[in-house]
């Protein structure tokens, strides 16, 4: 599911910006779904940037974000983020395929906290040597 590839900084830095982004377009949102969507795709781009950091790129294949949150959980050594990861990726997948799924603003509320957190450990992760 993943292969070496050496990673240049600025490319670990974009995916890491990425998800930081969807991190502010999710704090803003207003509408439950929308901060659920963009939590979701906040762990897989964070998910995307540790990969990156330890020079794994995953490939495209089904099952590929399982794996991802499992790395994730891994290399952050939570396994807080797999439990939460896998229960978002399985309602996403039941509101695509099922006809949709409701998410409630405390649901969303805690998405965002959720989020947070993960961004604060990836960073310390990413950057080990910077101060916060």
């Amino acid at each position: 599911m993943f292969e070496k590839f050496n990673y240049y900084p600025d490319q670990i830095q974009k995916y890491y910006q990425a998800a930081v982004r969807d991190l502010h377009l999710a704090i803003l949102a207003e509408a439950p779904e929308i901060i659920f969507y963009l939590s979701y795709n906040i762990i897989i781009k964070m998910a995307i940037a540790v990969c990156a950091k330890n020079n794994l790129r995953v490939k495209s294949r089904v099952g590929h974000h399982i794996e991802l949150i499992a790395k994730l959980a891994e290399y952050l050594d939570d396994q807080e983020i797999e439990d939460v990861a896998n229960k978002m990726r399985t309602k996403r997948n039941r509101d695509l395929y099922d006809g949709g799924v409701i998410t409630s603003e405390k649901e969303a509320e805690f998405y965002i906290c959720f989020c947070k957190k993960l961004v604060e450990r990836a960073d310390r992760y990413l950057s080990p040597d910077k101060l916060l």
